[in-house]
């Protein structure tokens, strides 16, 4: 597969759009590390597709590789991680930060678009591509993923049906119960897009990516870690402290917190220490 620079064409497609659009500005990074915007051609979605990378300048021959995938939230794109966190900063600690995009397809499969399996995407084509050069290829202990809103629901799916891949899976403010919600006129075009992502309301292929179905599913002895912050002031804080409730009663492996602050980068921000003590502690 060849690789080029590139000026990525930013993208954004509202479904219930609940993060603010990406604007692009500079990628602000510590001394030592580098960043790259890569295509390459994804056979799960039919086209070539980007992502970006920031990694350290050099990484030792010897050394076990420790891979972050980082996904933005609905109506943003790729380089949002980069662009309103310092997450950068991890890889002064060795860490290599892979950031797909996504679209609005909350990273999932879709039901009504052949041509849109993203899971497949970043369980296979991305995970090979952004790992092939790297001296030694991460195994679940030493591979993590995570994501603000939509992209932490893509996270906790996608972490606990691929327990062999991921060890750690954080879910900023993520719309935990978007595959449970039922269809309403009220809000038609969300409910117009999730039948086209996850299927008809009460499917089988909805519940099957319904966090609170999957976490009945998975051993709690194999589950990835989940880290799970959510804002006092978000109208999220509801469902994600009902899912921490039902994680607790699964015996899955986690942890839950809220600080003051609603569903933005602020709040994600302050939550950003803690974020990387747990994925410290649990992929190191």
């Amino acid at each position: 597969m060849i690789h080029r620079w590139i000026t990525p064409v930013f993208l954004c497609l509202l479904i219930g759009c609940d993060a603010k659009p990406a604007i692009e500005k500079p990628v602000q990074l510590p001394a030592g590390v580098v960043f790259q915007d890569k295509i390459f051609h994804s056979g799960a979605l039919q086209r070539d597709v980007t992502y970006r990378v920031i990694r350290p300048a050099s990484i030792p021959a010897a050394s076990q590789a420790h891979v972050l995938y980082l996904l933005h939230g609905n109506g943003s794109g790729f380089r949002e991680w980069s662009q309103y966190s310092a997450i950068s900063q991890l890889a002064t600690q060795g860490y290599v930060l892979v950031m797909p995009e996504g679209h609005s397809t909350y990273f999932m499969n879709s039901a009504s678009k052949p041509q849109d399996q993203y899971e497949d995407y970043l369980t296979r084509d991305l995970i090979r591509d952004a790992e092939k050069d790297l001296p030694a290829p991460p195994d679940r202990a030493h591979r993590a993923i995570a994501g603000v809103s939509m992209g932490g629901f893509a996270a906790v799916v996608i972490g606990l049906e691929h327990p062999d891949l991921y060890g750690f899976a954080g879910a900023l403010s993520p719309p935990i119960d978007a595959a449970g919600r039922r269809f309403t006129f009220r809000r038609l075009s969300q409910s117009l897009g999730f039948r086209s992502i996850f299927g008809p309301s009460g499917s089988d292929e909805r519940r099957a990516k319904d966090p609170f179905v999957l976490a009945h599913t998975v051993d709690p002895r194999q589950a990835p870690y989940i880290f799970l912050p959510v804002g006092e002031q978000e109208s999220l804080a509801a469902p994600v402290r009902a899912y921490d409730a039902q994680l607790t009663r699964q015996h899955l492996p986690h942890e839950f917190q809220t600080l003051p602050g609603g569903h933005d980068w602020a709040q994600w921000n302050r939550q950003l220490p803690a974020f990387e003590s747990a994925l410290a502690a649990h992929a190191p």
